[in-house]
Protein backbone atom coordinates (compact mmCIF):
# COMPACT_ATOMS: atom_id res chain seq x y z
CA UNK A 1 0.00 0.00 0.00
CA UNK A 2 0.90 3.68 -0.69
CA UNK A 3 -0.22 7.25 -1.08
CA UNK A 4 0.70 9.64 -3.68
CA UNK A 5 1.54 13.04 -3.69
CA UNK A 6 -1.55 14.61 -5.12
CA UNK A 7 -1.14 18.39 -4.69
CA UNK A 8 0.04 21.41 -2.76
CA UNK A 9 -2.67 23.19 -0.39
CA UNK A 10 -2.01 26.75 -0.32
CA UNK A 11 -3.41 29.51 2.35
CA UNK A 12 -4.59 32.53 1.05
CA UNK A 13 -6.70 35.76 2.26
CA UNK A 14 -8.07 36.04 -1.04
CA UNK A 15 -8.27 32.42 -2.83
CA UNK A 16 -9.60 33.94 -6.07
CA UNK A 17 -7.17 36.60 -6.58
CA UNK A 18 -4.08 34.08 -5.81
CA UNK A 19 -5.55 31.74 -7.92
CA UNK A 20 -5.80 34.11 -11.15
CA UNK A 21 -1.85 34.87 -10.17
CA UNK A 22 -0.73 31.21 -9.88
CA UNK A 23 -2.84 29.78 -13.01
CA UNK A 24 -1.39 32.86 -15.30
CA UNK A 25 2.15 31.97 -13.83
CA UNK A 26 1.59 28.58 -14.43
CA UNK A 27 -0.41 28.66 -17.67
CA UNK A 28 -2.86 26.11 -15.49
CA UNK A 29 -6.61 25.89 -15.47
CA UNK A 30 -9.00 27.84 -12.80
CA UNK A 31 -12.04 25.54 -11.29
CA UNK A 32 -13.47 26.22 -7.53
CA UNK A 33 -15.10 23.35 -5.33
CA UNK A 34 -16.70 25.67 -3.37
CA UNK A 35 -16.60 28.99 -1.54
CA UNK A 36 -13.20 30.01 -0.43
CA UNK A 37 -11.74 27.43 -2.44
CA UNK A 38 -9.78 28.18 -5.99
CA UNK A 39 -8.52 24.49 -7.71
CA UNK A 40 -5.14 25.08 -9.93
CA UNK A 41 -3.83 22.07 -12.14
CA UNK A 42 -3.12 21.39 -16.05
CA UNK A 43 -5.86 22.08 -18.95
CA UNK A 44 -7.01 18.85 -20.16
CA UNK A 45 -5.31 17.20 -16.71
CA UNK A 46 -7.04 13.95 -15.64
CA UNK A 47 -6.67 13.90 -11.68
CA UNK A 48 -4.60 12.12 -10.21
CA UNK A 49 -1.61 12.22 -12.65
CA UNK A 50 1.75 12.31 -11.36
CA UNK A 51 3.02 14.55 -14.17
CA UNK A 52 1.70 17.56 -11.87
CA UNK A 53 1.37 18.41 -8.37
CA UNK A 54 -2.27 20.40 -8.58
CA UNK A 55 -2.39 23.12 -6.51
CA UNK A 56 -5.32 23.95 -4.07
CA UNK A 57 -5.99 27.64 -2.65
CA UNK A 58 -7.87 28.26 0.73
CA UNK A 59 -9.43 30.95 1.81
CA UNK A 60 -8.38 31.91 5.34
CA UNK A 61 -8.27 35.39 7.12
CA UNK A 62 -5.24 34.74 8.83
CA UNK A 63 -1.89 36.61 7.97
CA UNK A 64 1.47 35.67 6.70
CA UNK A 65 4.10 36.42 9.51
CA UNK A 66 6.92 33.95 8.78
CA UNK A 67 8.50 32.35 5.74
CA UNK A 68 7.08 29.60 4.37
CA UNK A 69 8.46 26.09 5.07
CA UNK A 70 7.07 24.83 1.68
CA UNK A 71 7.65 26.52 -1.87
CA UNK A 72 7.78 26.18 -5.37
CA UNK A 73 10.39 26.43 -7.55
CA UNK A 74 9.93 27.08 -11.01
CA UNK A 75 11.63 25.62 -13.94
CA UNK A 76 13.32 27.33 -17.10
CA UNK A 77 14.67 26.01 -20.17
CA UNK A 78 17.65 29.18 -20.85
CA UNK A 79 18.58 32.22 -19.53
CA UNK A 80 16.55 34.10 -21.88
CA UNK A 81 13.31 32.36 -20.55
CA UNK A 82 14.64 32.89 -17.30
CA UNK A 83 15.20 36.78 -17.48
CA UNK A 84 11.34 36.48 -19.16
CA UNK A 85 9.28 34.70 -16.63
CA UNK A 86 11.00 37.12 -13.98
CA UNK A 87 9.60 39.79 -16.06
CA UNK A 88 6.12 37.99 -16.58
CA UNK A 89 6.14 37.31 -12.97
CA UNK A 90 6.86 40.90 -11.95
CA UNK A 91 3.95 42.00 -14.11
CA UNK A 92 1.48 39.60 -13.05
CA UNK A 93 2.32 40.82 -9.51
CA UNK A 94 5.13 38.97 -8.30
CA UNK A 95 7.83 40.73 -6.23
CA UNK A 96 11.61 39.89 -5.86
CA UNK A 97 12.24 38.43 -2.18
CA UNK A 98 15.95 37.88 0.03
CA UNK A 99 15.25 35.19 2.40
CA UNK A 100 19.08 35.45 2.67
CA UNK A 101 20.11 33.24 -0.40
CA UNK A 102 23.52 35.91 -1.20
CA UNK A 103 24.21 36.05 -4.76
CA UNK A 104 22.94 32.58 -6.58
CA UNK A 105 21.83 32.00 -10.12
CA UNK A 106 18.29 31.72 -8.87
CA UNK A 107 15.90 34.14 -8.43
CA UNK A 108 13.87 34.36 -5.41
CA UNK A 109 10.38 35.69 -5.59
CA UNK A 110 7.11 35.90 -3.62
CA UNK A 111 3.64 35.64 -4.78
CA UNK A 112 0.93 38.68 -4.32
CA UNK A 113 0.44 37.25 -0.97
CA UNK A 114 4.09 37.12 0.44
CA UNK A 115 4.59 33.15 -0.52
CA UNK A 116 8.27 32.69 -1.13
CA UNK A 117 8.90 30.42 -4.59
CA UNK A 118 12.06 30.23 -6.72
CA UNK A 119 12.80 30.64 -10.45
CA UNK A 120 15.30 28.71 -11.59
CA UNK A 121 18.21 28.74 -13.75
CA UNK A 122 18.31 26.11 -16.71
CA UNK A 123 19.33 22.48 -15.22
CA UNK A 124 19.40 20.05 -17.29
CA UNK A 125 17.79 17.45 -14.08
CA UNK A 126 14.32 19.65 -14.36
CA UNK A 127 13.69 19.23 -18.61
CA UNK A 128 10.65 17.65 -18.40
CA UNK A 129 9.28 18.20 -15.09
CA UNK A 130 6.34 20.41 -16.39
CA UNK A 131 6.55 24.44 -15.18
CA UNK A 132 7.23 23.50 -11.91
CA UNK A 133 10.28 21.88 -11.37
CA UNK A 134 10.27 21.17 -7.49
CA UNK A 135 8.33 21.22 -4.19
CA UNK A 136 10.53 22.20 -1.37
CA UNK A 137 10.37 21.33 2.07
CA UNK A 138 12.47 22.97 4.41
CA UNK A 139 13.70 20.39 7.10
CA UNK A 140 16.56 19.80 9.80
CA UNK A 141 17.37 16.31 8.18
CA UNK A 142 17.40 15.46 5.18
CA UNK A 143 17.70 11.93 5.22
CA UNK A 144 15.20 11.11 7.75
CA UNK A 145 12.53 13.22 5.95
CA UNK A 146 13.30 11.46 2.60
CA UNK A 147 13.06 8.23 4.32
CA UNK A 148 9.63 8.97 5.45
CA UNK A 149 8.06 10.14 2.60
CA UNK A 150 9.60 7.73 0.42
CA UNK A 151 7.93 5.15 2.47
CA UNK A 152 4.46 7.08 3.08
CA UNK A 153 4.15 7.75 -0.65
CA UNK A 154 5.28 5.40 -4.13
CA UNK A 155 7.93 8.43 -4.86
CA UNK A 156 11.17 7.03 -6.04
CA UNK A 157 14.00 8.73 -3.23
CA UNK A 158 16.54 10.02 -6.25
CA UNK A 159 19.08 11.35 -3.92
CA UNK A 160 20.17 11.66 0.17
CA UNK A 161 22.92 14.22 1.63
CA UNK A 162 23.41 15.98 4.93
CA UNK A 163 22.06 18.94 3.58
CA UNK A 164 19.76 17.80 0.50
CA UNK A 165 17.11 14.99 -0.12
CA UNK A 166 14.74 14.55 -3.50
CA UNK A 167 12.13 11.60 -4.77
CA UNK A 168 10.32 11.60 -7.84
CA UNK A 169 6.98 9.74 -8.90
CA UNK A 170 8.08 6.08 -9.79
CA UNK A 171 6.81 6.55 -13.06
CA UNK A 172 9.91 9.45 -13.88
CA UNK A 173 7.42 12.18 -14.47
CA UNK A 174 6.07 15.96 -13.14
CA UNK A 175 7.93 17.85 -10.27
CA UNK A 176 10.26 16.64 -8.05
CA UNK A 177 9.76 16.67 -3.91
CA UNK A 178 12.94 18.13 -2.46
CA UNK A 179 13.94 18.56 1.34
CA UNK A 180 16.51 21.45 1.87
CA UNK A 181 18.58 21.39 5.08
CA UNK A 182 17.94 24.73 6.78
CA UNK A 183 18.93 26.17 10.22
CA UNK A 184 15.47 28.28 10.55
CA UNK A 185 12.72 26.50 12.91
CA UNK A 186 9.07 25.27 12.71
CA UNK A 187 6.75 28.15 13.97
CA UNK A 188 2.92 27.98 14.00
CA UNK A 189 0.80 25.95 11.29
CA UNK A 190 2.42 25.69 8.07
CA UNK A 191 0.77 27.86 5.56
CA UNK A 192 1.48 25.71 2.19
CA UNK A 193 1.42 21.92 2.86
CA UNK A 194 1.48 18.91 1.13
CA UNK A 195 -1.33 16.18 0.05
CA UNK A 196 -1.91 12.95 -0.37
CA UNK A 197 -4.10 10.34 -1.10
CA UNK A 198 -4.70 6.57 -1.75
CA UNK A 199 -5.00 5.01 -4.63
CA UNK A 200 -8.59 4.51 -5.70
CA UNK A 201 -8.80 0.80 -4.10
CA UNK A 202 -7.12 2.05 -1.15
CA UNK A 203 -8.42 2.00 2.63
CA UNK A 204 -8.03 5.89 4.12
CA UNK A 205 -8.45 3.83 7.44
CA UNK A 206 -5.27 1.75 6.69
CA UNK A 207 -3.63 3.91 5.31
CA UNK A 208 -3.92 6.34 8.42
CA UNK A 209 -2.30 3.62 10.45
CA UNK A 210 0.52 3.04 7.85
CA UNK A 211 1.51 6.65 7.85
CA UNK A 212 0.97 6.40 12.33
CA UNK A 213 3.54 3.58 11.95
CA UNK A 214 5.95 4.99 9.89
CA UNK A 215 6.39 8.52 11.97
CA UNK A 216 3.86 10.26 11.53
CA UNK A 217 1.41 12.35 13.96
CA UNK A 218 -1.54 13.60 14.93
CA UNK A 219 -1.76 17.39 15.29
CA UNK A 220 -4.40 17.53 18.34
CA UNK A 221 -6.59 19.31 16.33
CA UNK A 222 -10.87 18.22 16.26
CA UNK A 223 -11.34 16.94 13.36
CA UNK A 224 -14.83 16.20 13.58
CA UNK A 225 -15.99 18.20 10.98
CA UNK A 226 -13.73 17.73 7.77
CA UNK A 227 -13.81 14.10 5.86
CA UNK A 228 -9.81 13.86 5.30
CA UNK A 229 -7.52 13.47 8.00
CA UNK A 230 -5.04 15.72 8.91
CA UNK A 231 -1.28 14.66 10.19
CA UNK A 232 2.16 15.87 10.83
CA UNK A 233 5.20 14.61 9.48
CA UNK A 234 8.10 13.52 11.75
CA UNK A 235 9.64 17.39 11.86
CA UNK A 236 5.98 18.49 12.73
CA UNK A 237 4.69 19.51 9.42
CA UNK A 238 1.09 19.21 8.94
CA UNK A 239 -0.41 17.07 5.45
CA UNK A 240 -3.91 15.76 4.57
CA UNK A 241 -4.89 12.61 3.81
CA UNK A 242 -7.72 12.86 1.22
CA UNK A 243 -10.09 10.58 0.10
CA UNK A 244 -9.47 8.05 -2.74
CA UNK A 245 -9.69 9.42 -6.00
Amino acid sequence: MATRLVQINMKAQDDSVLGRFWAEALGWGVDSEGPGVTNLEPLGFDYPDPAAVCIDIIARPEPKTAKNRVHVDLATTSPAHQAELVARLKDLGATLADVGQGDVPWTVMADPEGNEFCVLEPRPRYRDTGPIAAVVVDCADPRAMARFWGEATDWTVHETADDHASLRSAQGVGPYLEFVRTPDTKSGWNRVHLDVAPYRDGDPAAEETRLRALGATDPGIDQSAISWRILTDPEGNEFCLLSPR
